[in-house]
């Protein structure tokens, strides 16, 4: 697939997908770049997914606020300006913290946006459904770790 040139400017943004309280903006979808994807990830205090991993490499910028990262089990807390790097098959959760944040995230594949569309389409973001969250994200290619 051969990709053309596009700017994305504020006012042509699509409408954020509301993932379980993370508001996620698809900057530049697989089928737009012919193969990564950015987002636009803010967030309210607290909000974020639970230590998963999956099979694209995963990068974040923040760029307002800090967030908690958990890598590998090890707890980072990244102010903006940070770039957080993730290779594939990393295990990792965030949470925004105080006052909650934003952050540009890039994947290394296409396969995001479209989880990131289902989720935001049928799962209520007050009150999901962790069973049905589950099964659509694994059939995306996550992996969820088990709690402790």
């Amino acid at each position: 697939m051969t990709s053309k040139a596009f700017v994305v400017s504020p006012r042509d943004y699509p409408r954020p997908l509301n993932v379980v309280g993370e508001h996620i903006t698809v900057l530049a979808s697989g089928a737009a770049t012919g193969g990564y994807e950015v987002f636009l990830q803010e967030g309210p205090e607290g909000s974020g997914p639970v230590p998963h991993s999956h099979p694209w490499d995963e990068s974040f910028f923040v760029t307002r606020g800090e967030v908690n990262f958990s890598i590998d089990g090890a707890d980072q807390t990244a102010p903006a300006g940070t770039l957080v790097h993730l290779p594939a098959g990393t295990m990792h959760a965030f949470h925004f913290r105080q006052g909650g944040g934003a952050m540009i995230s890039m994947t290394s594949r296409d396969g995001a946006s479209r989880m990131f569309t289902e989720l935001d389409r049928e799962i209520a973001p007050d009150q999901p459904d962790l069973g049905k969250l589950l099964a659509i994200a694994r059939q995306h290619g996550l992996t969820v770790a088990e709690p402790a």
